[in-house]
C-alpha cells in the first residue's frame, strides 16, 4: 500500500517538474507571434525538452534553431502541385492505415527513385512529414515508418549528403516525431552505405531503427507487435497490398493544403485558388472607364 502510494506519489511530483520546465522553457523564448506562436504549443516544447533530456537551455536553443529554419524554409508553405512530381513513382507515400497505437505510417520505397535533386526530394519529404503531422489523430504526437528496398540499388539511391540533411532535419527540426522505423529486407550491399549514414544518426534515433528480415522470427513478431498483418502489405510480410494510385493520393493531399492553409491562416492571404503565391502574381491594371458619350 505504501509503496503504491509512494509511486503515485513521484509520478505526479515527475509530471509536476516537467509541467514546470515547460513553464521555464517558453519564459525562457520570450514572446511569439505569428506562426512561431501557432507552432509553439506545449506539446511542441515537451517534444524539444525531451530531445534534449529536459534541459531548458538546450531545448530552448533547439527550437529557436528550428524557428529559423522554418522561417527560411517555410515547410508550411510547400503544396502538393510543387513536389507532385517527385511523387510519381509513390516512392514516398502515407499509408492507408495505421499503427496498432494509432499512429500514421508513411511507406518509403527507395528502389522507385525518379528523380536526382536533392533539393526536391528533401521538399517532398519534408512536405509529407507535414502532412502526417496535419492528420495525426489527436492526442498522437508521432508516426512510423516503413521503409521496403525492393528494387533498391545503389543507382537508385540518394547521396551521403542527401541522406544526412534530411537525417539532420528529421533529429533537429521534428524532435519525437518519428516512433519507429523499420528497414525491411535491405539486401547486403546496403551495409557499406549505413556504416556511413549511421554515423549521422544520434543516439534517440539510432534507437528506433530496426532492420527487420522476413526469414526472422524476432523480425516477424516485432512486426506483428506494431501492425495489424490484415492491413500491413505484402511487401513488408503482412497480408494486405500495396497499391499506390497517384492520381488518387494527389487529390487527398490537394485537399489537406486546404486544410494546411486554414490551419496556418495562409487561405486567402497568402496563396490563389491555382496554388500560386498571392506575391507572386502580377496585378492586372483595372480596366479604364468608357469615355463619356
Amino acid at each position: 500500500m505504501f509503496r503504491r502510494r509512494h509511486s503515485t506519489n513521484h509520478h505526479e511530483t515527475d509530471a509536476s517538474q516537467k509541467e514546470a520546465k515547460v513553464n521555464e522553457l517558453r519564459t525562457a523564448l520570450g514572446p511569439l507571434s505569428g506562426r512561431s506562436l501557432k507552432y509553439c504549443t506545449d506539446a511542441c516544447l515537451r517534444r524539444y525538452l525531451e530531445a534534449r533530456n529536459w534541459n531548458v537551455d538546450k531545448a530552448k536553443k533547439m527550437l529557436e534553431e528550428t524557428l529559423k529554419w522554418r522561417a527560411s524554409f517555410k515547410p508550411e508553405e510547400i503544396r502538393w502541385h510543387e513536389v507532385a512530381h517527385e511523387g510519381e513513382t509513390g516512392k514516398v507515400s502515407r499509408a492507408n492505415f495505421d499503427d496498432r497505437l494509432g499512429r500514421i505510417v508513411l511507406i518509403m520505397r527507395p528502389g522507385m527513385q525518379n528523380t536526382t535533386s536533392a533539393e526536391d526530394n528533401i521538399r517532398h519529404l519534408v512536405y509529407l512529414i507535414e502532412n502526417a503531422i496535419l492528420n495525426l489523430p489527436e492526442g498522437q504526437e508521432q508516426m512510423s515508418w516503413l521503409i521496403d528496398f525492393t528494387g533498391w540499388t545503389l543507382n537508385t539511391n540518394i547521396s551521403v549528403k542527401t541522406a544526412r540533411d534530411i537525417i539532420y532535419i528529421l533529429q533537429n527540426h521534428y524532435p519525437e516525431r518519428l516512433a519507429i522505423v523499420f528497414l525491411y529486407n535491405p539486401p547486403r550491399f546496403f551495409e557499406a552505405f549505413w556504416k556511413v549514414v549511421k554515423y549521422f544518426v544520434d543516439t534517440k534515433t539510432f534507437q528506433k531503427i530496426k532492420f527487420v528480415y522476413p526469414k526472422s522470427k524476432d523480425s516477424v513478431e516485432l512486426m506483428r507487435s506494431f501492425f495489424d498483418i490484415e492491413n500491413l502489405p505484402s511487401e513488408f510480410g503482412g497480408k494486405g497490398t500495396l497499391k499506390y494510385d497517384h492520381e488518387e493520393f494527389s487529390k487527398l493531399c490537394e485537399q489537406d493544403d486546404v486544410k494546411s492553409m486554414h490551419f496556418w491562416g495562409l487561405d486567402e492571404k497568402t496563396y490563389l485558388v491555382n496554388g500560386h503565391k498571392g506575391s507572386d502574381v502580377v496585378p492586372q491594371p483595372l480596366p479604364l472607364a468608357p469615355p463619356a458619350s
